[in-house]
């Protein structure tokens, strides 16, 4: 436990600035954002800029806001320094006229830049309740990372930035993080939902919410970013241009809002590479999670984009272009999904799963940080994920003027309907019972599929018991109707005894019975089940 008084002679806000940070807030060939914290002495703040080598500096008043926070009160300011000359290096401070920073530096980059570099961060949350959250490895792996890469020129996130976002002991650490970073080059975060997580007692953990609107995140950033996503999720969400490139960083509330305006904004651009960050992955390679918190709302908006980075899963994967439930071969075609390691030697150790729409994957389970360059270089992008030892997890190359994918991998094509779970494919046990469609109607050997997936199943005479997400549906062979704890259910079709004398149950009765949803790979041939709860089922030993 700490104290607020204690607090603010420890981390908190002072009179001299501090959380120095640059960010893209306009146009980065003539324009740079400063954000800066001081304690609520400061009234005013303002920002002097100079071409590096000159003696002149321009001076460019900060807004300021006020960020009332469970450990501290402090001001935020946010100065724009416009005007400038595009390919040039500059110095910086930003204070008042009593208590300043010392001298900075940045670049602005070169007019219609399109070859650069940009480092691709997530989930380098850490610490315990206990303060200070220690971001000092972090800081650490960040610098000798940048060493190996000095050519780029601004850091993604893909959320998680923070391991409890709703409290001040957590962003002090994160920014401690980025000290000695991010006063140089462009931090442009998503959130995580990390990064809305709060505790009633943060000492704790009692007491856990979720805060939709993220007020520590939007209260301290809001004049950071741009100011254009959806109109009740601004700064959660929100867009910028870099060289030839159009980003969108996408929040984890308000889905629907959300994919009106990403369908909207990234119509409206005309540059040559789209790219998403939002974090949760659609194309995860975990053995439990799922997707319906964000890809059937936002479905159409993030398939608009030529990469979607994500985190959440603390382990990399690396999709086939996808596009409306299907998978593809060409970027042309389809969204690759690429989901990034985590960033702050915190592995999964979720067992990750090669899945069906994967086409690269690497469980990450070492003590290891893992971070991504992307590599810009007009039609080309190369995507290379390291290890922070230096081991290469992964690199392609995607090429719009060839419309191809190296290293090459084709997305695959069934003959016989594919039975998949939660995108991972049955295997040796669905060998021989493919899916069937009778009548228009999907049917699928269903003691196959719970089994697989762990779940009780208890098999008699011309029927199949299955208990599955704390519900239980009983079908019966040449019936079309389910008892379930809910009552019956009508079927789209009677269920029928087919191959390997198993019976397959119309994919309807499946879903409404246990509140799964199918989708049908028209492409691939493929019947993908997902379900929006995480359980980890287990049969139970008596």
């Amino acid at each position: 436990m700490i104290s607020r008084e204690d607090w603010k002679k420890f981390r908190g806000s002072q009179k001299m600035p501090d959380h120095i940070m640059l960010s893209v807030n306009g146009n980065p060939e003539t324009s740079m954002t400063v954000t800066w914290r001081t304690c609520t002495d400061i009234a005013e703040g303002y920002a002097l800029c100079r071409e590096a080598g000159t003696d002149e500096w321009l001076r460019f008043d900060a807004e300021k806001g006020n960020f009332e926070s469970d450990m501290d009160s402090s001001h935020i300011f946010w100065a724009n320094m416009t005007g400038l000359k595009p390919d040039t290096k500059y110095e910086y401070n930003v204070g008042n006229a009593d208590f300043r920073s010392e001298n900075y530096s940045f670049t602005t980059i070169p007019e219609n830049l399109d070859d650069f570099k940009f480092i691709c961060l997530s989930d380098i949350q850490t610490g315990g309740p206990n303060p200070p959250a220690d971001y000092s490895d972090f800081n650490l792996f960040l610098k000798e990372t940048l060493k190996k890469h000095p050519d780029v020129r601004f850091i993604l996130t893909a959320g998680d930035n923070t391991n409890c976002g709703q409290t001040d002991i957590q962003w002090t650490g994160t920014l401690e993080g980025f000290k000695g970073v991010m006063e140089y080059m462009p931090l442009m975060m998503s959130m995580g939902n990390h990064d809305d997580m709060g505790f009633k007692n943060y000492f704790t953990f009692e007491g856990k919410y979720y805060s939709e609107k993220a007020e520590y995140f939007s209260n301290q950033f809001r004049g950071s970013y741009p100011y254009n996503g959806p109109e009740d999720w601004k700064t959660a969400s929100y867009s910028f241009d870099y060289g030839n490139a159009h980003f969108a960083a996408i929040g984890i509330s308000g889905p629907e809002d959300v994919n009106e305006w990403l369908i909207k904004d990234t119509d409206a651009s005309d540059k040559t590479w789209k790219f998403g960050s939002h974090h949760f992955p659609i194309c995860y390679a975990g053995s439990d999670l799922a997707c319906d918190d964000s890809y059937p709302m936002m479905m159409e908006g993030m398939e608009k984009f030529d990469v979607m980075f994500s985190g959440h899963e603390h382990c990399f994967s690396r999709s086939y272009p996808r596009r409306n439930e299907n998978l593809y071969d060409k970027p042309s075609e389809g969204t690759v999904f690429y989901n990034l390691g985590s960033g702050n030697r915190n592995p999964s150790r979720m067992l990750a799963l090669p899945k069906i729409w994967n086409t690269a994957w690497y469980p990450h389970e070492e003590e290891l940080s893992m971070y991504a360059i992307a590599h810009v270089s007009k039609n080309k992008l190369t995507l290379t994920s390291y290890l922070e030892d230096g081991r290469v997890a992964d690199r392609c190359v995607i090429d719009k003027e060839t419309d191809s994918i190296e290293p090459v991998s084709l997305a695959p094509i069934y003959t016989d309907t594919r039975m998949m779970f939660k995108g991972a494919d049955l295997g040796l046990c669905a060998r021989t019972t493919p899916g069937e469609n009778i009548d228009g109607v999907w049917h699928i050997p269903a003691a196959i599929l719970f089994r697989y997936a762990g779940f009780k199943v208890e098999l008699s005479e011309g029927k199949v018991y299955i208990e599955a997400y704390r519900h239980n549906a009983e079908f019966a062979e040449n019936s079309d109707i389910a008892i379930t704890d809910r009552g019956e259910i009508k079927l789209g079709h009677k269920v029928v005894r087919l191959h390997r004398d198993q019976l397959y149950v119309p994919v309807d009765g499946i879903c409404k019975a246990f509140d799964m949803r199918c989708n049908y790979y028209t492409r691939n041939n493929i019947l993908s089940f997902e379900h929006e709860k995480q359980d980890k089922p287990v049969p139970f030993q008596p």
